[in-house]
């Protein structure tokens, strides 16, 4: 993650001072730095040291870090990692550009890589974060959303970006079709739970822990898997005040509707999906070659990985 991090850096840099202060000021802050981490750590599982994962872990940073600015621009949020977002700092017209040119920079060191199939991946990988970003925007306020369409957002806005770092690894490694396969899974389903767990954070965490305002979702007329688990538990009353908050957008009664989530089982059973996938993403691992002892490290690391998801705070 040290040579992630310095490529980072290294390709951070422009000419237009404006450029490198914005992509600084969200990457500076931090963050989890899970899909490069997946992919170096899917590489190590099946024994490739290509120097071209150093690069792709970057590119992938620099994917799910342009997402951001353009999400906080089209979800008018204030607070991420516990710092005002850089729509806040800097405008939003300088936070959309940034995102563009993090896009952009990624894809030339894509080119650098020399691998159509690499390319292919990635591009593919951006175009349905891109189409899964629209699908959620249209089904914002639709306070009858249901959990496949639910599902279908977030395997695409989130999960797709696990899946191709996970499967850019077994590229590297020149791994058969069935590994590909098997690590494209683990990727897509930690993804799912990830999102999933993201979600419940929304109606359970703490903001100061989070490093953005709890209830943001609601706020913003989103609907995710903890609101259409309550609505199929709760009362009508409380189902039409849910609704009513979807369709409006705000956050007047807040309070009352987190406590509604949080008494009738909704975040237990969202939870309860968090684990169905998680418990996917092992399976799909005991499909991988056994390799050596090394390898074997990585898996664990792997197997931790996913299992550290259902019980993260932040």
């Amino acid at each position: 993650m040290q040579a992630v991090d310095a490529v980072i850096r290294q390709r951070l840099d422009s000419d237009v001072p404006l450029v490198g202060q914005v992509a600084h000021y969200l990457i500076g802050a931090g963050g989890k730095r899970v899909r490069p981490a997946l992919l170096l750590l899917m590489c190590g599982a099946l024994g490739c040291t290509d120097p071209r994962r150093h690069i792709l872990a970057a590119v992938v940073e620099f994917i799910h870090t342009a997402t951001l600015l353009h999400d906080d621009v089209v979800d008018e949020s204030t607070l991420r990692r516990g710092r005002d977002t850089a729509n806040q700092v800097f405008g939003n017209a300088a936070s959309v550009l940034v995102g563009d040119f993090l896009y952009s920079r990624a894809f030339q060191m894509m080119v650098e890589c020399g691998d159509m199939r690499i390319m292919r991946v990635l591009a593919d990988a951006t175009n349905v974060i891109a189409e899964g970003e629209v699908l959620q925007l249209m089904n914002m306020h639709d306070a009858h959303l249901d959990e496949a369409a639910y599902l279908r957002v977030i395997r695409a806005k989130t999960a797709q970006l696990f899946e191709a770092s996970a499967r850019l690894a077994a590229l590297l490694a020149g791994s058969d079709s069935d590994t590909e396969a098997a690590c494209a899974e683990y990727g897509q389903a930690i993804g799912a739970a990830f999102q999933i767990v993201d979600d419940v954070l929304d109606y359970e965490g703490d903001a100061s822990e989070l490093g953005k305002n709890l209830g943001d979702d609601l706020r913003e007329g989103k609907v995710t898997l903890p609101v259409i688990c309550t609505l199929r538990r709760c009362q009508p009353e409380e189902a039409a005040l849910i609704r009513s908050a979807i369709e409006r957008g705000g956050s007047e009664r807040l309070d009352e509707i987190l406590a509604i989530v949080r008494r009738c089982g909704g975040l237990d059973e969202a939870r309860r999906h968090a684990t169905a996938e998680v418990e996917r993403a092992i399976a799909a691992l005991d499909r991988l070659p056994p390799g050596d002892a090394v390898a074997q490290r990585y898996r664990e690391a792997l197997l931790q990985l996913a299992a550290q998801l259902l019980t993260r705070r932040s």
